[in-house]
């Protein structure tokens, strides 16, 4: 995979993802049946709990993620994966993960990314 300059991604993507999430990875990729090159770009949530929750109370317990196609950008095919966080009550084993119905409804995005987006586990 040839790497993409991330800071000029930054340009592409709405500012309300880019406030939750890092672009840590990105690149064209080749499809191998098809030939077609495609840009790929990996997008993790940060590690800021939700509004309410303290880190006292929270552990971070890794992600859960999904890979969507996005609009098409200059004429190449557009794969997002994007890594959710969960988050555990270190007690009670509890799981919670951001609420992001906001940057769902508030921006152009796929159906099925902003599906992905909305849901809560």
């Amino acid at each position: 995979m040839s790497e993409v300059d991330t800071s000029a991604l930054q340009y592409v993507f709405p500012a309300e993802l880019l406030k939750h999430f890092t672009i840590v990875q990105s690149g064209i990729k080749t499809d191998e049946p098809t030939g077609e090159d495609y840009l790929e770009v990996v997008f993790e949530e940060q590690n800021e709990l939700p509004e309410g929750f303290s880190k006292e109370d929270y552990e971070s317990k890794g992600f859960f993620s999904k890979r969507v196609q996005d609009f098409p950008l200059r004429g190449r095919a557009v794969f997002l994966e994007l890594r959710k966080r969960r988050w555990r009550h270190k007690v009670s084993g509890e799981q919670i993960t951001r609420d992001f119905t906001f940057l769902a409804k508030g921006t152009t995005f796929t159906a099925e990314l902003a599906d992905f987006l909305k849901q809560r586990n």
